[in-house]
């Protein structure tokens, strides 16, 4: 049973209220909310037809003087972080009717990383977060919404939503589905989603047998919610938080607790008062709010998809961000905290020893690296929360001074292999492979890279070069768990390094460089490596670079041609021709948009 739980001063849950303790459902008539974007569809004579097509739905007299709300859910049967949501949709739906407001349910796609890994469906998961942003710009334009509650969890959902909200600039909080517990092993040692991937890497190697694999498969996702690691669906619903639109604790509160019930009611008790002061959400995504975002995502030690993801949305957001602005703050951002992959803590350990507001509160002993003075969708302000967030476990969340390093979790790389940037999650590299030099063993995709690594081809001190798995030449820019897993069981973990055009899992470690721009498929230098050619990295210096003459590159290069996309999908070709660099977000081109004229 979930602690019971208060509601600070400020109006956010701490560490959640039980039912019977929840403040803002009462029996008082709701205060009147103007509807300043919804009487376009319900004001004047012109628009009986369409209040006739409303009242079919069930809308009254009454409900036509409201706010109307769209519920973004993302419940979808399959996916374990949303298929509890429909619940948690409910309670935001009641929590709305309770202040006044009507709510309207309406549902988004959602692809399960986990799931999709290691086959065609991987394709599909990057794009489908163009999907879902254009979808939900659909709904809640075509519908004029005053005000939308987003609800996800996982993988590219939380990012779609976001990219939406700050295209649409309308009123827009949200809430996760929350963490799953860590899985345990009847020894009570920790494990999660990764630690079964890593499992078929040992159990191929010899190093365990199947039924230690049928032990890790059956224990490590206990229950619903984002699987329990660091990994990206808890990454961004933790920055969610940081860019102030979901309530304090809404990235680590755990999945199917009275505290995360709570917390979906209180994040629908906020919307009127949004509606009210017509704060939208590119009045908070600012600069400033990406720079915290960036901040804290490297003292966490966040997936390297967060970096992908929050150039988007700011691009989204009509703000020019550049890669090279993160490279500075990860000089002056600490890392930390160790949560799995990088160490043993899991989002349970993060929650408990304050969550977000904890670690944005430690970070504020370097001077300037936060800005604190912006909005949020909550109501107290991020001072007086970080005032009320103690560090209560100092292993857990380190204090500057005796930070895991001087320098964030993350990584930009630049060198003539990645000349507009490559990302590692520095925080969970083994210390022997921050330098590292050694002969490439060049893949054409993601299948022929994992046969050989099964097959024991790869030896210690290789780099593998995995490439034409970028947004455009996959297309879908999958991510390479299942090399990177397979390394690590066998014991090469801190031997090899991997370095590909695509990405990686939140659940990856070891010195996997992801990201590596320009991609091969549109000419980039890494479609110029040879098998054999020696790849130096050095991750203290930050540079990525390929040990061959540089007329000898550009020779290679010039004979390079674009090929089709390598797929029958009629979407994803669309999606290759379109889709821009990793560097920028990896976000569709508007053909018709100021980037194109």
């Amino acid at each position: 049973m979930a602690p019971a739980a208060h509601r600070g001063s400020g109006g956010f849950v701490v560490s959640g209220p039980t039912p019977d303790e929840v403040p803002f459902v009462t029996d008082q008539p709701p205060k009147r909310i103007a509807s300043p974007r919804s009487s376009r569809i319900k004001q004047g004579t012109a628009r009986a037809p369409h209040r006739s097509l409303l009242r079919a739905t069930g809308v009254t007299d009454a409900d036509m003087d409201r706010p109307f709300v769209a519920v973004v859910n993302s419940h979808v049967d399959i996916v374990p972080g949303h298929a509890h949501l429909a619940r948690l949709g409910g309670l935001v739906k009641e929590a709305l009717r309770a202040e006044g407001m009507v709510p309207f349910e309406l549902h988004t796609i959602g692809v399960d990383d986990g799931i999709a890994m290691g086959h065609t469906g991987m394709r599909y998961s990057l794009p489908s977060r163009e999907l879902i942003a254009d979808s939900v710009e659909t709904m809640v334009r075509a519908h004029c919404f005053d005000a939308m509650v987003c609800i996800a969890s996982c993988d590219k959902i939380v990012p779609g939503m976001l990219m939406a909200a700050a295209r649409l600039d309308v009123p827009a909080i949200f809430v996760a589905g929350g963490p799953m517990p860590a899985g345990r092993l009847p020894d009570g040692t920790a494990i999660d989603l990764a630690s079964v991937f890593e499992g078929v890497g040992a159990y191929d190697s010899g190093k365990i047998g199947l039924p230690q694999l049928d032990t890790l498969e059956r224990n490590a996702c206990p229950s619903c919610g984002s699987c329990s690691g660091l990994f990206t669906a808890n990454s961004m619903n933790c920055l969610s938080e940081v860019l102030g639109l979901s309530l304090p604790f809404g990235g680590t509160t755990l999945a199917n607790t009275d505290a995360r019930d709570a917390l979906a009611r209180a994040t629908a008790a906020r919307v009127g008062e949004l509606i009210e002061r017509d704060l939208t959400a590119r009045q908070i995504l600012t600069m400033e709010a990406f720079d915290d975002a960036f901040a804290v995502d490297l003292a966490l030690g966040g997936s390297t998809n967060t970096v992908l993801h929050l150039l988007a949305i700011a691009r989204e957001a009509g703000l020019d961000y550049p890669i090279e602005r993160v490279d500075e703050i990860s000089t002056r951002a600490p890392h930390l905290c160790k949560i799995s992959p990088s160490g043993k803590w899991h989002m349970e350990d993060l929650h408990r020893a304050g969550g977000v507001p904890a670690v944005m509160r430690e970070l504020t002993a370097v001077p300037g690296l936060l800005s604190l003075d912006r909005p949020t969708v909550g109501e107290a302000s991020l001072p007086e929360v970080l005032e009320r967030s103690p560090n209560r476990d100092r292993e857990v969340i380190r204090p500057v001074p005796s930070a895991h390093s001087p320098r964030g979790g993350l990584a930009i790389l630049f060198g003539n292999l990645a000349p507009e940037g490559a990302v590692v999650k520095v925080g969970a590299v083994a210390p022997e492979m921050m330098q590292h030099r050694g002969p490439a063993r060049v893949f054409e995709g993601h299948d022929q890279a994992v046969a050989a690594i099964r097959a024991k081809a790869i030896a210690p001190g290789d780099v593998v070069v995995i490439r034409n798995e970028g947004p455009a030449g996959g297309p879908g820019m999958q991510e390479m768990l299942e090399p990177t897993s397979a390394l690590t069981g066998m014991g090469l973990g801190g031997s090899v390094a991997l370095i590909t055009d695509g990405r990686f899992s939140g659940a990856t470690r070891g010195a996997a460089i992801g990201h590596v721009s320009p991609e091969a498929a549109v000419g980039g230098p890494i479609g110029a490596v040879r098998e054999g050619d020696e790849i130096a990295i050095d991750l203290e210096q930050k540079t990525l670079t390929l040990c061959v003459d540089e007329d000898e590159i550009a020779a290679r290069l010039a004979a390079f041609h674009r090929r089709p996309p390598p797929t029958d999908s009629p979407w994803l070709r669309r999606y290759a021709h379109l889709v821009g660099s990793a560097s920028q977000g990896a976000v569709m081109r508007d053909p018709f948009g100021q980037e194109e004229a």
